[in-house]
Parts: C-alpha cells; structure tokens; sequence
C-alpha cells in the first residue's frame, strides 16, 4: 500500500478541515430532528421514546439509533443544555450547531476504518482500483451534502455497511458480517431493502454447504440464528415487554404517507409522474379521460396521497410487488453463484429495486445503490459502463436539497470536481473485460453527462430569472425525470453486466 497516494487519512483530514468551514452553512429540519432525539432520549424514560410528540418531528428510527442519539446526549449536557431541553423547539446555539456537526465527523470514523479495511483486503492486483473507489466514497459529494450540510449521520451507517460487506469476503468473518448488518437494521431500517440479499448469501455461503444445498451447516446455522435473536432481542425485547410494539411500528412504517415524496425520487414513479403531466395536456386530442380534481396532486409535494390525473393509481401493493420481483431476479444468481463479488452485485440490484420501485421514497436513498456499487464498480469497463450513469443522475438527483444561493457554488463545484476526478480515474484504472460489451446506454454516456451542464444552469439560475417565482415545481421535474432517466438506464445496463459476468 505504500504506493497508494493520497491516503486514505491523508484524505480524510482534508476533508474534515473542509467539512469543519461548512459548520455555518444551510442545515435542513433534519438538524432539528436530531437535535429534538438528543432531547427526547436525555430527558425521558425509554419507555416514553416513541410516545414523545411535542415537535412533529417524533422519534421513528430503531431503538439502536435512539440508544446512539442517548450516547451523544452525554456529551451534549456538557456543551450546552439547552438543546437537551424537549421544549426548545427549533433551538440552535452556536453550541449546538457545532456540537452536531462535530459529530457527524467524528462518527464518520467508522467509515473510514471500513474503507481502510476494504482496501486491505483487496487482492493485490485490485489495490489500486480499490484504493480509488474507497476515496471516492470517502470524498463523495452526496454524504457531503446529505450529512454535513442538509444534516444526517450516513457516513457513520454507510461504514457500518461497508464493514459488514467486507467482513463477508473471507469464511472466518462471515458470520460477523451477518450479525454487523443486523445491528445496522436496528440503527436505521432502510437497510431492510437490502435484507434479501444478506439472507441468501448468508443461507447459501455461510448455512449451507458449498456443493449440496440439502446439506446444512447446522452448527453455523444455529450461531447465526441465536445472533441475530439476541441482536433484535437487544434492540426490540424492551418494547415488547411494555407492549409497545405496534406504537414502535407505527413510527417507523408511516404508510400513509404517498407514492411520490415532496421532491419526486428519481426514479420510475418520477418517470410515471412526469409522462402523467404531459398526458394531462394531450389527453384531450387522444380522447383519454383526465381527473381535474388530481391535476394539483403531484405537483403541490404535499405529504400524502398522490393521485394521478390520466394514468391509473399506483397502490402500496404494486410498489411491493414490483420491488419484491426484481430484487427476487438477482437473488437466483446468488443462491447458485454465493461468490463475494456476485454478493455485492446482488446488494446493489437489491437497492436499485427498492429505490426505483419503493413507496414513498426519498432521493437520499440514491446512496443505498451508488456506494455498494463503488466497491465493484472497477471490477471491469464493463461495470464502469453501467456505473457512469449513476454517479451523474445520483449526485446531480441530490441538488435540490441545497437550495440556497450560499451553498450553491459548493454543490455545483464540488460535486463537478468529484466528477471529473475520479471518472476519469476509474476510466484509467478498470481493466479490460474479456466479454464484449453488450450493454449500448454506455455508449451514450457522453451525451447523458453533456446534458446535465445546460440542465442545471437552466434549474438554478434561468428558470427564476424566466419566470420569477411561477412554476417553482418545473425545476424540480426536470432534475427529478432526468436522473431517473440515467438510474433506470445505469439499472438495466448493470442487470444485464451482473448476469453475462
């Protein structure tokens, strides 16, 4: 490793003297979200965690992540009390701003431990190729916007996950890796999107033996079982001894929320959205019929039902459905091909599914797909080929959280530097595949990429000096449709690279 250059600490202390001068910068209801936990896990009982409603912005992340959020509390008293205080709604001392964004940095250690991991346990002649993507990760300018300024703890969850992704390349760390993700659905339950492929790689590589599948492990089996009870028993067993798991659930798993989030998700319900939009005004010359009482719906990003004014409604069922089948596709392959590799492509195609198919999802969870594929992404061009599309439509996707005029050159610039940077040095670093490439969106990647430029100067400066304050929602669609377009394309090209591979 002596030949890998920068460091990944080296890296790491730049960008923390970086991250440490966007303290002031905009932060999101999200830094009140957290700070209102501080609050509520420091000043109540356990049992009144998830019953706690003073701020509307309640409690409805997994007792671990409560339990992490009471660790911090201990140290919060220390800076300033005041923000510990349930009833300081939209409380925001200098004190506290730095104390949480502080943080987050600290937290992100984790990540850089499991990067640093990942690195090692590469096999020599991927080091470097390793080396690039764990940076790239590291540096990524969707965990700087998502975490430390919009406000959220990924980098410390994302490490979580790495870590356990890595723990499963050798056999002697395997069940560690099964019991580390287990953890991590206690911390954060988005991560249940990825599930189906931990239990097939765990049931197929770690439960079973390597050439029979009637033959099971049953020693293995039963560690890993007891684990994983004694895990979610940890986490959920106190709340079930109250009688307080449908209150804990219903926080959660809030499925009365719609189909689309405020700002659509780029993926296919943004896709179905936008083709609604424009089927409203040609419905008339093509004879279909328009619900007026659903024209407003999807473009007021209110928090509820979302109703479509041509196209037929997509119910909660649906999106299940849909999710279920094309995480199932994936999970075939690896139950008869329970190699490492295979294991993290069945991980990413798990997050594809779920971000492009889910009910309500949020455009963060664009990094449920980018960073598993990151760790395969310069296996071979061929890979590349498909993950080029992502890293444009999953970071240009996350812009219009930062929508103020401060922050603006700092998403733009960076987020175009990291661009440039580290495609180019993928495109030096992924070798040669020895199967031709079959997948033709690549080709057009150039292209996909070229669009972006005139996109976003439309969205962030001649749309508002156009049309001033009218169409606020157009910029959005427009950011939204175009990255669904290159993650539903970056989805199809890596389906077809993970089954030809």
């Amino acid at each position: 490793m002596a030949d890998s250059y920068p460091s990944i600490a080296q890296c790491a202390v730049v960008a923390t003297a970086f991250k440490v001068l966007l303290f002031p910068a905009y932060k999101s209801t999200d830094f009140e979200v957290h700070r209102n936990w501080l609050a509520t896990t420091n000043s109540l009982p356990v049992q009144e965690w998830y019953f706690e409603k003073t701020s509307e912005w309640t409690l409805d992340y997994p007792p671990f992540f409560a339990g992490f959020e009471w660790i911090l509390s201990q140290f919060a008293k220390v800076i300033d009390p005041g923000m510990l205080r349930v009833y300081n709604l939209e409380y925001e001392s200098w004190q506290t701003v730095y104390f949480q964004r502080a943080t987050v940095i600290i937290t992100e250690l984790v990540l850089v431990y499991a990067l640093n991991l990942f690195v090692q346990s590469a096999p020599p002649a991927f080091r470097r190729p390793s080396h690039a993507a764990a940076l790239s990760i590291l540096l990524s300018p969707g965990l700087l916007i998502i975490d430390h300024i919009h406000f959220q703890y990924n980098g410390f969850l994302y490490g979580i996950l790495i870590l356990s992704l890595v723990l499963a390349r050798k056999k002697s760390t395997t069940l560690l890796s099964g019991l580390l993700f287990a953890a991590l659905l206690c911390l954060k339950h988005i991560y249940l999107y990825l599930a189906p492929a931990y239990f097939v790689f765990l049931l197929r590589a770690y439960c079973l033996g390597p050439k029979s599948v009637f033959h099971v492990k049953f020693g293995n089996a039963f560690k890993l079982g007891t684990g994983i009870i004694a895990i979610f028993g940890a986490a959920f067993g106190p709340f079930a001894y109250w009688g307080q798991i449908p209150q804990l659930l219903s926080r959660l798993f809030p499925f009365s929320r719609g189909l689309c989030h405020a700002y659509w998700a780029p993926n296919v319900w943004a896709l179905y959205s936008f083709v609604d939009r424009v089927l409203i005004y040609v419905a008339p010359q093509l004879g279909l019929a328009v619900d007026l009482d659903a024209i407003n719906s999807v473009t007021r990003g209110l928090v509820g039902d979302t109703s479509f004014a041509v196209l037929p409604e997509i119910t909660p069922r649906t999106t299940f459905l849909l999710t279920l089948f094309f995480q199932v596709i994936p999970l075939i392959k690896l139950f008869f091909d329970p190699t490492w590799d295979t294991f993290i492509g069945a991980v990413t195609l798990c997050g594809y599914a779920s971000f492009l198919f889910g009910w309500h999802v949020h455009e963060k969870a664009i990094l449920l797909v980018i960073i598993p594929f990151s760790l395969i992404a310069l296996k071979d061009r061929r890979y590349l080929g498909a993950f080029r599309p992502l890293a444009v439509a999953g970071h240009v996707s996350l812009f219009p959280l930062l929508f103020t005029a401060a922050e603006f050159p700092i998403k733009i610039v960076y987020t175009i530097f990291w661009l440039v940077l580290f495609l180019l040095a993928f495109d030096r670093l992924a070798p040669a595949s020895n199967r031709s490439r079959i997948f033709l969106f690549d080709r057009f990647s150039l292209l996909y990429i070229t669009i972006s430029i005139p996109l976003i100067l439309y969205c962030s400066l001649i749309h508002q000096a156009t049309f001033g304050k009218t169409l606020e929602f157009l910029p959005l669609m427009f950011t939204s449709s175009y990255s669904a377009v290159g993650v539903v394309g970056s989805w199809l090209g890596f389906l077809v690279v993970y089954f030809t591979s």
